[in-house]
């Protein structure tokens, strides 16, 4: 039988060293490119990047080279997970990103990317080889072998070389076909749980997969699929590395300790951060931009300068009223209000709604969205 380990998966043998990093939440997902040369029927990414040329590192939009290394400081990132679309298709790109994350960080820096076999060149491993990729983990097509053979050609290069696949319940005998034939060419497989995305490219629902549940994404019977492949594995390729990768450790361990290095690294001095890595801390929105149906849109839509200004103004009146240091209040540009404790919003709540702002104390995520979860509004 085979047993968990602390992280919600399964694992024969050691965890690849680019799941180590991921399970401690040390890794900086950087999306390259939404550009992609397949139409997989269950691929997770949003309608937003999907078949879009955009580059996000972690929720950050990606508009220079100086917002990754950003994103990486901020999380105090020890590598990076490389992933799209697929970053082949903007190779040149993807491998200047690795060349200035290592130049930062050093060769210690573990970047590990995710590429499908349809643009797989020497030339372009070459590339990525020189910039200092240290894994490369390859998406087979389990509909069709005619790329598998591409595989040899990544054995020419000094990094680990991985094998990704969805854990499909119909297609297990088809992943142990896949299974035979790389167990000899890679050195490990992470088979992944197959989850539900709300996405125009996700026609799992469609295709009659349902979920464990209604409180979840995962799809029913993938674990059980991939279980049995992991007694297969050791069975016949005992030697060979597998990770069972489930839908809990990503959000239950991966997520939540990346939030919480997040956390660290971006809090004021008077946020409080969560076991979960979330921020709580007060806020002072002026009336025409308070959170609330099309939030978010309205901030897109906003004169951020003109609001910035009325905050400055607003920021000096609190700052006298209350008898604040200047640490002790921040003006939030990205989302035009004023940051502080908690316990000051609670405290002087009606005092600060006579100077024309909304005062509220907000939950959210420490990440460069800085998306909303819960949201106590004080109004008059």
């Amino acid at each position: 039988m085979i047993t968990g380990n602390p992280y919600y998966s399964y694992n024969l043998s050691e965890l690849p060293l680019g799941c180590q990093y991921c399970v401690r939440g040390e890794k900086l997902v950087l999306f390259v490119t939404g550009l992609c040369p397949r139409r997989c029927y269950f691929c997770p990414v949003s309608d937003q990047k999907y078949g879009k040329d955009v580059t996000f590192a972690n929720e950050r939009p990606v508009e220079q080279q100086e917002d990754v290394l950003e994103e990486a400081e901020a999380m105090s990132a020890k590598g990076t997970g490389i992933t799209g679309g697929d970053p082949f298709v903007k190779v040149e790109r993807t491998a200047e990103y690795i060349k200035k994350l290592k130049k930062k960080y050093g060769k210690e820096f573990h970047a590990h990317l995710y590429t499908s076999l349809n643009l797989v060149t020497k030339e372009k491993l070459q590339l990525l080889a020189a910039a200092g990729l240290d894994e490369i983990r390859f998406h087979l097509d389990l509909d069709s072998e005619t790329l598998w053979p591409k595989l040899e050609i990544a054995r020419s290069f000094s990094w680990d070389i991985g094998v990704e696949l969805p854990l499909l319940p119909n297609k297990e005998e088809a992943i142990k076909e896949a299974i035979a034939f790389m167990q000899d060419k890679a050195d490990f497989l992470v088979l992944n749980e197959l989850e539900v995305a709300d996405t125009s490219q996700s026609q799992l629902l469609k295709m009659g997969y349902t979920t464990k549940h209604s409180l979840s994404y995962a799809v029913k019977g993938s674990v059980e699929s991939g279980l049995r492949l992991l007694e297969s594995v050791r069975e016949k390729y005992p030697q060979f590395k597998v990770h069972l990768c489930t839908a809990k450790l990503k959000d239950a361990v991966q997520l939540t300790n990346r939030l919480k290095r997040e956390a660290q690294g971006v809090k004021r001095p008077f946020d409080i951060v969560s076991k979960e890595g979330l921020l709580t801390r007060g806020a002072l929105y002026l009336p025409e931009l308070v959170p609330g149906f099309g939030y978010r849109e309205k901030i897109a839509l906003a004169n951020k300068e003109r609001l910035c200004l009325t905050l400055e103004q607003v920021k000096k009146a609190v700052q006298e009223k209350l008898q604040l240091q200047e640490k002790e209040l921040f003006l939030d540009k990205k989302k035009p209000r004023l940051l502080l404790a908690a316990k000051l919003v609670r405290k002087h709540k009606k005092r600060l709604q006579t100077l024309g702002v909304i005062p509220a104390i907000v939950k959210e995520y420490p990440t460069a969205d800085q998306l909303e979860i819960e949201v106590e509004l004080f109004q008059a």
